[in-house]
């Protein structure tokens, strides 16, 4: 696959650099304690993205067998709180599984089908399919919708809406409703002014939409 913007990694590696911009452009206004949070939420920014593109792209293990084993794939979304992911219902093993992968507009029209796994990268014909998570022996939370059985002909203009920067931002920023409400407890603990409850909201903001991002949102 290509690394250009479609890429499914290409979205969440920019949510992440617009979080830590956002870090950056408050540190000159920040005073000794509100810089060292910011700093502290910038290591975690980094320290977890690079934990997630590190399984993504096989450099860590996500739970599957060593070796490379034939198996059979259905993509499941899952609608769980505020939270939208795409799952992988792997069978042909002891037992389902389920795994999380980043989105790919290709995943749209993607039927049942087989494809070959190993514990460091998954693929389905031409297409690799990259995790954000582990895999699991117990069904995700939440409700799950199954892609439908035959090929979607609606799937291209779908992908085409569903790719656009502006609706996944939207799409992810419903988290950010917890925002205020961390920066009022920044604001209690470090006894901020409004400045700080702004700067607060803002990074905090920038923070879960960037959990939602590196975690695999799911824009369909």
């Amino acid at each position: 696959m290509s690394s250009g913007p479609g890429h499914p990694l290409a979205y969440p590696v920019t949510v992440t650099i617009g979080a830590l911009a956002i870090c950056l452009a408050w540190a000159p206004f920040a005073d000794p304690d509100e810089l060292a949070a910011l700093v502290t939420v910038a290591l975690g920014v980094l320290g977890y993205t690079a934990y997630q593109l590190s399984r993504a792209l096989g450099l860590l293990p996500n739970g599957s067998p060593s070796a490379t084993r034939t198996i059979g794939i259905k993509r499941i979304r899952q609608d769980h709180r505020l939270l939208s992911r795409t799952w992988l219902e792997i069978t042909g093993t002891d037992r389902p599984r389920w795994l999380p992968v980043y989105f790919d507009p290709a995943l749209l029209a993607l039927t049942e089908t087989t494809g070959e796994i190993t514990d460091r990268s998954i693929h389905t014909g031409t297409l690799r399919l990259y995790p954000s998570g582990r895999i699991r022996d117990t069904e995700p939370p939440g409700r799950l919708v199954d892609n439908p059985s035959r090929p979607d002909p609606e799937a291209p203009t779908l992908a085409t809406s569903s790719t656009r920067p502006t609706r996944r931002l939207l799409l992810d920023a419903q988290s950010t409703v917890a925002a205020p409400f961390i920066a009022l407890m920044w604001v209690y603990v470090a006894n901020g002014g409004f400045t700080a409850f702004l700067a607060a909201t803002i990074v905090a903001a920038a923070c879960t939409i960037w959990l939602s991002a590196i975690r695999g949102s799911d824009p369909s």
